[in-house]
């Protein structure tokens, strides 16, 4: 059979469709994740420039105004200079586990974003276990500084990191079992249906409403998970170190300060996609997408609608956590583990249980 030039034409013209058609589909799947990460990093950049005006006019001083118009670009040029910085090694250290934490610190957190909707089906991956994977991918994040405070050689990163351990596990208990009230509240424990839950009764739906206690002792138990003060005690400014992070330099440090930072945005999201109704803004009686003629979040002016939502109500929660640290003293170790244990837990459990009868009642 012999073939003619038209022929193979069409051939060579066939495998080039499908090998640009393959190569496009490789593009298009790391789109998502890249878009992700430039978000993250920018709204990081937005958090540090917002503390540092915040906290110079609660201090009635001049915060950052020379780098960039209002200071702006300040954040950006102490994450370059750290970059460019030598970065030191403990001599008698482990200095492969001294690189490692960070990244981990960092990655467990990261990771948390996948499953965060930012609108309607505006999400990397709506697991049906969402609310869960976040809980046990942040538990991830102490082993990073309890392994960076343990391979310093140095007894006082030694106890940071074993404050850091402690405080992580006293509060991530009852940030859990509020988590767990959501998800029997709601029926499901992905984000998507935990909102679209919420969205069904407008304003007064939010689990805010539904549930005060919860709410309360999340935000408290989110705010002692990413270090805030008054629960900043891991960073042990009192014995003028700081605490697991003292023998780190350079882009580790940068690394361990990216964290804390990610870790707050992070918990930002959660406390607006578990209690404030996430991208749905609906005042008593009104819907902003029927306000706006849209249809179910459905067009781009929708979908660019529901992530301003999204993100102003957890720059609403940045704005209370930045005022709270700057306002409220450090606590003792033994009260805040005590607030943790004796009190924190109790209460969400309680809250737990009465949240269950309900459900159990309502059947």
């Amino acid at each position: 059979m012999i073939i003619g030039t038209t022929e193979i034409q069409t051939i060579n013209s066939f495998f080039k469709s499908e090998s640009l058609k393959e190569v496009y589909g490789l593009i298009w799947l790391f789109v998502p994740a890249l878009t992700l990460i430039l978000g993250i990093i920018i709204g990081v950049l937005v958090i540090v420039w917002l503390e540092r005006e915040i906290s110079a006019a609660i201090q009635q001083r001049i915060g950052p105004e020379y780098a960039g118009p209002l200071g702006i670009l300040q954040a950006l040029a102490d994450g370059t200079k750290l970059l460019f910085k030598e970065d030191l090694l403990p001599s008698r250290g482990d200095i492969r586990l001294f690189s490692i934490g960070p990244s981990i610190a960092v990655i467990s957190i990261v990771l948390s974003y996948l499953i965060i909707p930012f609108g309607y089906r505006l999400v990397l991956a709506d697991l049906s276990i969402g609310v869960f994977l976040w809980i046990s991918i942040s538990s991830i994040a102490p082993i990073g500084l309890l392994i960076s405070g343990y391979v310093s050689n140095n007894k006082y990163s030694f106890l940071g990191g074993l404050r850091a351990a402690a405080q992580s596990i006293s509060y991530e208990i009852p940030l859990t079992l509020c988590v767990l009230s959501i998800s029997l509240l709601s029926n499901s424990s992905s984000t998507v249906d935990i909102v679209e839950v919420q969205s069904k009764y407008g304003f007064w739906g939010w689990n805010m409403w539904r549930q005060p206690i919860g709410f309360i002792v999340f935000i408290i138990s989110s705010l002692a998970e990413c270090e805030r003060l008054p629960f900043d005690l891991p960073e042990a400014e009192e014995e003028l170190v700081a605490g697991y992070q003292t023998e780190y330099s350079g882009i580790k440090y940068g690394l361990f300060y990216i964290a804390s930072y990610l870790n707050l945005l992070v918990s930002s999201l959660f406390v607006t996609v578990l209690y404030l109704g996430g991208w749905n803004l609906s005042i008593p009686y009104i819907s902003v997408p029927e306000l706006f003629g849209i249809n179910k979040i459905a067009s781009v002016f929708g979908i660019t609608l529901g992530i301003f939502i999204t993100l102003a109500k957890a720059y609403l929660f940045l704005f209370i956590s930045i005022t709270t640290r700057w306002t409220l003293p450090r606590m003792r170790m033994d009260q805040l583990l005590n607030l943790g244990w004796k009190f924190l837990l109790p209460i969400s459990l309680g809250n737990l249980l009465l949240t269950t009868s309900s459900q159990l009642v309502s059947l």
